[in-house]
């Protein structure tokens, strides 16, 4: 998430009452997570095991729970707490705006495209040229949505990412202040659900295809004309290239890439990135080849054991 303007490191500091290290006119012009954050941008990290991650990471400025050496051409913000910090700044540059009617006044809606009775539309989505948005579908602020776009009934794009810090009082929820993309000619099937970034993007790219009951995690990035078919669960942080077909019931974890033209089949389970132009099957996703070998080789097993009974 870029900022309205550029902020001073001093002014910063001062918004989230914080120490801070480095220039006080040090520029501030966004924030993002690790694996989206740019130039001029704050990172936050709470946990040792991710220190030397942000630290070296594209972030301009790393807001911290430990005094540690500031590496040159960066400066850190010292937080007792910084997924609170970090709340902090997204509710102060992207707070919650209540709507007011069904239809926000600031969305942006184009020519020949149809709205459908009972939907929401929030404040400053954009919908472009000839789409169709049927019945019953909630829109969240900000999402930005492509020409010749087709949604069906009950979804829902743009809820909160589904991230959480366990505190031992309750789980604390890292607040969404990114957005969704749907680029031109993708359809979107009825009751999917798709969420928006926690300070980028989610996006689904141009002539992709969503079959019904889709759920996409936050910041997932679906490449052009993909085919996935209805209950696939996608976690946040995804890639999937071009090209990619996800058959039924599929479930993706976080921050995993799908290789172009990959082939996904029903009810397979990716807890790894996968290479393109495969086809892929079973739980943990292996090349179909070899998982029907190896399932061949289990149907074999009680002839085997037979046969080494009888040679004792």
């Amino acid at each position: 998430m870029k900022f309205p303007k550029p902020y001073t490191l001093k002014e910063v500091a001062q918004l989230i009452g914080c120490s801070f290290v480095g220039r006080e006119d040090f520029p501030v012009l966004g924030m993002n997570e690790i694996h989206v954050v740019e130039p001029g941008d704050i990172v936050f990290v709470d946990h040792p095991k991710y220190y030397d991650k942000a630290l070296t990471s594209k972030a301009s400025i790393v807001l911290i729970n430990k005094d540690v050496a500031c590496p040159e051409g960066k400066a850190l913000l010292i937080s007792d707490d910084p997924f609170r910090d970090f709340n902090k700044l997204a509710e102060h540059f992207k707070p919650f705006q209540p709507a007011n009617n069904l239809i926000s006044e600031s969305a942006r809606i184009g020519k020949n495209t149809v709205i459908q009775p009972n939907c929401f539309i929030g404040n400053n989505v954009v919908i472009g040229d000839n789409c169709i948005i049927h019945s019953n579908v909630s829109i969240y602020d900000d999402t930005i949505i492509g020409n010749h776009v087709t949604i069906h009934a009950g979804a829902v794009l743009g809820a909160n990412a589904f991230y959480y810090k366990n505190r031992p009082e309750g789980f604390d929820r890292l607040k969404s202040s990114g957005s969704i993309v749907i680029k031109d000619y993708v359809d979107i099937g009825a009751a999917c659900t798709i969420d928006r970034g926690v300070t980028a993007n989610t996006t689904i790219g141009k002539g992709s295809k969503l079959d019904n009951q889709i759920q996409i995690g936050h910041d997932t990035v679906i490449g052009e004309k993909c085919l996935i078919a209805s209950q696939v669960g996608i976690a946040g942080c995804v890639v999937i290239e071009d090209e990619v077909t996800i058959w039924g019931q599929v479930g993706i974890s976080s921050g995993v890439t799908i290789g172009k033209k990959a082939v996904l089949l029903a009810q397979a389970g990716v807890s790894k990135s996968l290479e393109g132009g495969k086809s892929y099957f079973g739980t943990p996703a292996e090349d179909i080849r070899k998982k029907y070998k190896e399932l061949a080789s289990i149907r074999q097993l009680p002839e085997t054991l037979q046969l080494l009974k009888s040679i004792k």
